[in-house]
């Protein structure tokens, strides 16, 4: 047959070809064409490339924490570390082995997917240790002034203060362990005795300190307090595998503090960049060393200065390098941020609502933001059910693949909580437990200071004492009676022979002797005995 008699490959087959990976894969779903799910035709991403980031998006119910659940748990059996934030408390059961269901066979048939229940070895991690979980801490001063701006709510003036805070610290060997040390160092650089210490840099105004005051007790009300200090979790503990090989899902519990989302997310993104500070450069991987899953991820945005969004763009930018993929989990693409955006290859898009003039121009953004399509996706990707998903993703040499409308496959871990008792169970059995479980207070800035200002109000009291028995002898002087002058007395005759030179001269004599007696005792040199 001639070249151009050759049947015409379909939509779906040219969609399907661009899946046709030759490495490691994880396997999303089926490929969905003209109302139709082709199991045969496998809707995938290679392991190589999920250092390249991602995004899950979509509207509430369509099936985003599955899809996130179904990704970690391919990437615990290739023997890749996950982190995710479970921020509603339904993640915990991707520890635990799923159970048979009628819907979940019928989904494995469809997508053609051999479901097999199976949970991934789990770590459970809670801020400060408030609700289920190993505590995770973190130092004041490892924070930093730009992150504790952004959960203090402090705009850029204030930022730039609490960035000289911050630097009068290290300086002067202040250590910021907790937020009673960074309110110690801020309460003494507006003091009588602490205003002069950065009088040459510009100092901080009292109302600006005032502001920093009161946000740090507002924080600490909020219970924040606890999530400050030591031991500090160490992220490369984030990087474990398990025994057999697959990689340990560490899942940051968050139900308990879900009310204050600008600190749980802002503790995200220091967790992120303390890993980007103590990994090395590793170059393209053939898997990356950590996934790591911001869910809510609008939350980490709201509000944000520019300061911070530019860090987040930049360590976002940057943590490829050192082989680790960010995912961000949100509702809407325009969530994120477009620098952000910009940085995430693989792309899995679950149902968008258009109810109203805003959700339609969000919508009409999002399919601007897809590579060209067979499909119509301003239709599709509002016609897309419950664990379906447009999904687009970069291929082993980093090129986009074609647009894949996908009915994804089903988690094969538990897609409920896991109950309290088994969680329980895991926290304490933990390895860092005995590491993480107790909080640890040092002498730091508060002790420092403290002790300094009481040393130096003591010495004030001293002075003062001092100074008021002066007082008091000098007025005792001038209220005494000056008494008359008596004759001098003649001498007796024995005071006569006392005072005379002869008796001074025999006095010395015997005393010189005495003198040399006690010296030699005092110092050792006993006389030699004759």
């Amino acid at each position: 047959m001639s070249e151009s008699t050759a049947p015409q490959a379909s939509p779906a087959d040219r969609i399907a070809a661009g899946y046709s990976f030759t490495g490691p894969a994880l396997e999303l779903g089926a490929l969905l064409w003209d109302g139709a799910c082709l199991p045969d035709r496998g809707v995938r991403v290679p392991l190589a490339v999920l250092n390249r980031h991602g995004l899950i998006a979509g509207a509430t119910g369509t099936g985003k924490t599955k899809t996130l659940q179904l990704i970690a748990e391919q990437l615990s059996a290739s023997g890749v570390p996950v982190f995710l934030a479970d921020v509603k408390g339904d993640v915990s059961g991707i520890a635990a082995p799923g159970e048979p269901h009628p819907k979940t066979a019928e989904r494995a048939r469809e997508v053609g997917q051999d479901w097999q229940p199976a949970g991934c070895p789990a770590e459970f991690l809670s801020l400060g240790g408030i609700g289920p979980g190993v505590p995770v801490r973190a130092t004041v001063t490892d924070f930093g002034p730009v992150l504790m701006s952004k959960v203090l709510g402090l705009n850029r003036t204030q930022e730039q203060s609490l960035g000289l805070v911050f630097h009068y610290a290290d300086a002067k060997g202040l250590e910021l362990y907790d937020l009673k040390d960074l309110r110690a160092v801020v309460a003494f650089l507006v003091s009588d005795r602490g205003k002069a210490e950065l009088k040459d840099i510009g100092g901080i105004s009292a109302a600006t300190a005032g502001v920093v005051l009161r946000a740090l007790t507002a924080f600490e009300q909020q219970g924040a307090g606890v999530f400050f200090g030591e031991p500090e979790f160490d992220t490369a503990d984030l990087l474990r595998t398990a025994p057999d090989g697959r990689g340990v899902v560490s899942l940051l519990e968050l139900p308990a503090v879900q009310d204050r989302p600008q600190l749980f997310s802002t503790f995200l993104m220091w967790l992120l960049a303390d890993l980007f500070a103590a990994l090395p450069e590793a170059g393209d991987l053939d898997k990356p060393k950590l996934v790591f899953f911001f869910d809510e991820a609008h939350l980490l945005f709201d509000g944000a200065s520019k300061a911070f969004l530019e860090a987040v763009t930049r360590t976002v930018r940057l943590i490829r390098s050192k082989g680790v993929g960010v995912f961000f989990v949100t509702q809407t693409p325009k969530d994120v941020p477009a620098d952000v955006l910009a940085q995430l290859g693989n792309r899995v898009q679950h149902a968008l609502r258009a109810f109203t003039p805003d959700d339609a121009k969000a919508l009409k953004a999002a399919v601007q933001t897809y590579p060209r399509s067979e499909y119509d996706l301003e239709e599709l990707l509002t016609g897309l059910g419950t664990g379906e998903a447009v999904v687009t993703v970069l291929d082993e040499k980093g090129v986009p693949t074609p647009v894949a409308a996908t009915r994804l496959r089903a988690p094969q871990s538990l897609m409920a909580p896991v109950g309290a008792e088994a969680l329980d169970r895991a926290v304490h059995a933990s390895p860092l437990h005995a590491r993480y479980g107790q909080p640890v207070d040092r002498e730091s800035a508060y002790e420092k200071i403290t002790a300094e200002q009481a040393a130096a109000e003591a010495a004030a009291e001293a002075e003062a004492a001092r100074a008021e028995a002066s007082r008091a002898e000098a007025e005792t002087e001038t209220a005494r009676p000056h008494e008359p002058r008596r004759p001098a007395e003649k001498p007796s005759p024995v005071q006569q022979v006392l005072g005379s030179g002869i008796f001074r001269s025999l006095a010395r004599s015997v005393g010189t002797q005495l003198g040399r007696e006690i010296s030699r005792s005092l110092f050792g040199t006993a006389r030699r005995r004759r």
